[in-house]
């Protein structure tokens, strides 16, 4: 089978080139080695794939790029929450433009195969809460004067009550809280209008959740919290965690994410429809902090509860991953104890030039 990876030279694609390559398909990768994130061509770029150096947002480079393909895993992307609100164009540009460009050159292909699209958690917003009066509710954003007086568990909407957190499913309504967040959803509405009009085309929407492992990149505000852990340890500084650090997530290795979109190309049955790629087991992102640090060693520095926050973070979501296992057979293989102390030690993406 020929496998089209969209930004397969970079964190999450890379290791999806790698797994496809390793299960005998022929792979081929469009990424446009964006200097603002790859210094240079990575070290990592798989020989037994093939390469073509192209932007998604340009239709004659996925114009060709798509040309004989039987599957695509569509991983190009801006991540992360990023700055501030003036990066709401380039997110935008990145991820809802290219992915219109990606499907607009599958429609005069005529493709007819199975998309594996890269989304995220972040499209559900707030996780999954309970009120002991109120049953299921869904709390509102996390007000500034919250933030700053320390109160940062989402009480109950109706009465104020404390709220219990528990694992999502892919049935949650979404309720994204941030420019990363929409365009992420913009994507699997796009994905999804696409394959209305193309029964013979099935896309799964893998909703990656807190992704980490090598070939993260390092010292950026794009990468994830891992990374930035990982970052400071290495630099001989304490890992500043944010809030009470007693928020939760699941933490999911990126070796285990490839899987997955091998797993959502090559199942016997496709599968149409979103998918949370979690592990099924939340830690908080302290104890995310204190295992890498553990890793680094005895005399590592320890992590820093600074009490900061960020106003487009959510306090908990974490996610039942029962639907991928039941639908493509999809399991994780790589515990966090064993995750993080690799990656405590595992290259990263040396940053850009500034």
């Amino acid at each position: 089978m020929r496998v089209l990876v969209t930004g397969g030279a970079g964190f999450v694609g890379s290791h999806v080139v790698d797994a496809l390559v390793e299960a005998g398909h022929d792979t081929v990768v469009i990424d446009s080695l964006d200097p603002t994130a790859h210094p240079s061509r990575p070290q990592w770029c798989n020989p037994a794939a093939e390469y073509q150096i192209g932007d998604v947002t340009d239709p004659a480079a996925v114009d060709a790029a798509v040309a004989r393909v039987d599957a695509v895993a569509h991983q190009a992307a801006k991540v992360g929450l990023g700055v501030d609100f003036d990066d709401v164009d380039a997110y935008v540009h990145h991820n809802d433009l290219g992915t219109a460009v990606l499907l607009r050159a599958l429609h005069h292909s005529g493709f007819q195969g199975r998309l594996a699209l890269a989304s995220s958690m972040v499209v559900y917003g707030e996780g999954h809460y309970t009120c002991p009066r109120h049953g299921t509710v869904t709390p509102g954003p996390r007000t500034i004067a919250e933030l700053e007086h320390r109160r940062y568990e989402p009480p109950c909407p109706h009465c104020g009550a404390a709220l219990t957190a528990h694992p999502i499913y892919e049935t949650a309504p979404t309720d994204p809280r941030n420019v990363y967040a929409a365009t992420k959803l913009h994507q699997e509405h796009l994905c999804r209008a696409f394959a209305r009009e193309h029964p013979d085309v099935t896309v799964t929407a893998l909703r990656y959740h807190n992704v980490y492992g090598p070939r993260m990149p390092r010292d950026t505000p794009y990468a994830g919290v891992a990374s930035l852990f990982r970052s400071a340890l290495a630099r001989g500084q304490s890992p500043l965690v944010f809030e009470d650090g007693r928020q939760q997530r699941d933490f999911i290795h990126v070796r285990d994410v490839a899987q997955a979109n091998l797993c959502a190309l090559t199942a016997p049955e496709p599968y149409a429809g979103p998918l949370n790629i979690a592990s099924g087991t939340p830690h908080t992102v302290l104890e995310m902090a204190q295992a890498v640090a553990a890793a680094f060693g005895p005399d590592a520095p320890q992590p820093e509860i600074v009490h900061q926050y960020r106003l487009g973070d959510v306090r908990h979501i974490f996610a039942s991953p029962t639907l991928a296992a039941e639908q493509l057979g999809f399991n994780t293989t790589i515990s966090f104890e064993e995750g993080m102390t690799e990656f405590a030690h595992a290259p990263q993406r040396a940053p850009a030039p500034i």
